[in-house]
């Protein structure tokens, strides 16, 4: 019934990003999830409809959902790329502890423009925002993965992280900080630590060191990217005051208004209703806040 040509899906999918389909039928709406679930598949499958009558037949109403509604109505808009919804998705996933789920997205993150490399640096934002046993759970998930790609038990050594001392950590965590706050933290980077360590203790020894001056200031993942991955992770776990930083902070790093909204938009599908109506209530409230202080990051 639904069978269509793969000029027929990208048709539809270069309709919807044109902003031409204002309320669509069921059948446009289907064709754009065929569309994104070949893009899923790596253009592998040759009939995309047998996927979708497959999750059908498993699944009952809630596969024509997770086909129609996941696929063709949010993964379908474009103001994100698919793979920055990768991102999103592969990062909340991790912070969860989806596994079964978070194997199957490593592969489509892979399909959807992620690099491997870009992959395990998300995994490594968990450790520091949701924990390292998640983030230890998600690696193994996602080696696992890449060995079943590449059809080996084990994958080469991996390079470890730069070995630096707490002077250096400072120095590199002051740079982020900078960037993370859009210039308005302590100039002096001692001050800037103390001011931290004041209002956090300890926690805040690691958070400069660790979170700021080893993390956030590796270049395998850009500002951009490690912003909207916390953003992602912050949302599924309701951590609304933090969100209160980080939203302003993904501002900063390039993302757009539009495009922090739409990490809420993903959130309605990867973390639930309720957390996305908290996550764009933390975000428009950020936004107020920024337009009501006269400075206005778009």
């Amino acid at each position: 019934m639904h069978e269509m040509t793969s000029g027929a899906i990208y048709a539809a999918l270069e309709a919807r990003k044109r902003g031409v389909m204002k309320n669509r039928s069921y059948e446009e709406r289907h064709q754009a999830a065929l569309g994104v679930f070949d893009a899923f598949m790596g253009g592998s499958v040759a009939e995309p409809e047998r996927g979708a009558r497959s999750f059908r037949r498993q699944h009952g109403a809630l596969g024509t959902f997770a086909f129609d509604v996941v696929m063709g109505d949010v993964w379908s808009r474009s103001q994100l790329s698919p793979r920055d919804r990768s991102l999103i998705v592969i990062s909340v996933l991790a912070t969860i502890g989806s596994t079964e789920e978070l194997s199957l997205h490593t592969e489509v993150g892979l399909n959807n423009g992620l690099t491997r490399s870009e992959i395990e640096e998300i995994i490594i934002h968990v450790a520091a925002y949701a924990g390292f046993p998640m983030a230890m759970q998600a690696s193994r998930v996602v080696t696992s993965r890449f060995c079943e790609i590449d059809g080996v038990d084990r994958l080469p050594e991996r390079k470890g992280a730069a070995e630096l001392s707490d002077v250096e950590r400072r120095e590199r965590a002051h740079e982020v900080r900078k960037s993370l706050t859009g210039g308005r933290c302590a100039d002096d980077i001692e001050a800037d630590y103390a001011a931290l360590v004041e209002h956090l203790g300890e926690v805040g020894v690691i958070a400069y060191h660790w979170a700021f001056g080893d993390l956030w200031a590796r270049t395998e993942l850009n500002r951009r990217d490690r912003s909207m991955a916390v953003i992602s992770i912050l949302t599924v776990l309701s951590r609304i005051d933090e969100l209160a930083f980080h939203i302003p902070a993904g501002l900063n790093h390039g993302l757009s208004r539009v495009e922090i909204e739409e990490i809420m938009v993903q959130m309605t599908i990867y973390g639930g209703i309720p957390r996305a109506v908290e996550g764009i209530h933390a975000a428009k409230g950020a936004f107020a806040k920024i337009d009501a202080s006269g400075k206005n990051p778009s």
